[in-house]
């Protein structure tokens, strides 16, 4: 099986122009944001939903696992929809889902309709990482596409910040479900802007079918699954989500422990580490316009996390210097970001865009479904220092397996990476 991806570019010689690229990235992006500021709605109101239902934190925490362990299957199957037929439909469904899962949430009676309209949620938030790629990797001209995958990086990370900076202060003036609910508002209007502007997110049919063979002689659908770089990617991806699971979770808290922050500074670690990821990715964007250094980016970018890390660790830091540094891991770790795209870009064969980025980035939602069972643990137990070890550790892993993506790509397939 050839293993090179196709031309980013359908739209014929000359290519897309720069507005188009741009406002096709800038569609795909603001539905991306939509899709992380749902996986953090229910998370920042736990303290009302704790008391609403008469439920415990391990009950709450089993939502958000349904959700990703459902976004998980659902991001798995969707590739082969994409493939098959067009992402359009597909990213509409998800943020439609999306949408029905937050009101689903508001108005939820019982902590049975809390998991219901978690599974809901989960659906939806499956289909957007083969839809996006699917789109960028065919439409997107190819010295634009670091750019693309920067600014899909960006609204990620504004989205996760956005969900608590919305629905805390809706929930604190005036009540949970109305904060559940203007986030549903919010997820369908963007439905409804990405409707109008549908006409900048089609790919015939006819294209969708060329480029995956299917006009042709055809392959087994599930022969790419015969590709190492492929299960690379995979491996990379859960651990990935492991390191921002922990970051997102419990490394706040966890350095609270260790250098006595007030409390409130705790949700500032959080928000500054996501805002200076997402300049990091501005600058990882430009520095992966170069596709064969993408590995020594990932490489520096998450040395440098894990470096800060064990700072925070082992330092005796003052309570004021404990976001900055998380503001320093966070540019580190996003810095990283354009270039860990381009990883599966370059091993992705030109017929299965769509299948290789829904089984890949499933590990992503399976490594934000078991970490936190590790690292709650760790918490749970004062092993505060142990968490931030724990960390650098996993971003460590990363470093290691950024390079074994590259050396497996380079294996036949059949054979076994060294």
């Amino acid at each position: 099986m050839r293993t090179t991806a196709a031309p980013a570019s359908s739209s014929g010689p000359a290519g897309p122009t720069v507005r188009q690229d741009a406002v096709l990235i800038g569609l795909v992006g603001l539905a991306h944001g939509i899709s992380h500021f749902s996986q953090l709605l229910l998370a920042p109101l736990f303290p009302w939903l704790k008391d609403a239902f008469q439920v415990g934190y391990a009950e709450l925490g089993l939502v958000l696992t349904v959700f990703f362990v459902v976004s998980c299957l659902v991001q798995a199957g969707a590739g082969f929809i994409v493939d098959r037929y067009s992402p359009r439909p597909v990213l509409f469904a998800g943020l439609g889902l999306i949408a029905l899962a937050a009101v689903g949430y508001a108005l939820a009676q019982s902590y049975w309709m809390l998991l219901a309209s978690a599974v809901v949620g989960g659906i939806g938030n499956g289909v957007f990482h083969p839809v996006d790629y699917t789109l960028f990797n065919r439409r997107v001209a190819q010295t634009r596409l670091g750019h693309a995958y920067s600014v899909h990086g960006i609204t990620g990370s504004l989205g996760w910040a956005l969900a608590p900076a919305m629905v805390v202060p809706l929930a604190v003036a005036f009540s949970w479900r109305v904060a559940l609910l203007a986030a549903g508002a919010l997820a369908f209007a963007v439905l409804v802007l990405l409707w109008f502007q549908r006409s900048h997110l089609v790919i015939e049919k006819k294209a969708v079918l060329q480029a995956t063979g299917h006009a042709g002689p055809q392959e087994h659908s599930l022969a790419f699954l015969q590709i190492p770089a492929v299960w690379m990617c995979f491996a990379f991806f859960f651990f990935y989500a492991a390191s921002l699971s922990v970051v997102q979770a419990f490394a706040p808290e966890a350095a609270r422990q260790l250098h006595g922050m007030p409390v409130a500074l705790v949700a500032a670690c959080l928000s500054i580490y996501m805002v200076c990821s997402a300049g990091g990715m501005v600058l990882g964007g430009f520095l992966a316009s170069d596709p064969s250094r993408c590995e020594r980016i990932v490489g520096i970018g998450f040395g440098l996390a894990a470096a800060m890390a064990l700072v925070l660790a082992f330092a005796g830091l003052p309570a004021q210097a404990v976001p900055a540094l998380f503001g320093a891991m966070g540019f580190s770790a996003g810095i990283s970001g354009p270039s860990r795209d381009l990883l599966v870009k370059r091993s992705t064969p030109a017929n299965a865009t769509g299948r290789v980025y829904g089984v890949v980035y499933a590990g992503l939602d399976i490594g934000q479904a078991l970490a936190p069972l590790l690292f709650g643990a760790l918490m749970d137990h004062g092993r505060f220092r142990d968490v931030l070890v724990g960390l650098a550790v996993v971003q460590g892993v990363l470093i290691v397996s950024a390079f074994n993506v590259r050396r497996a790509r380079r294996t036949p397939v059949g054979a076994v990476p060294a």
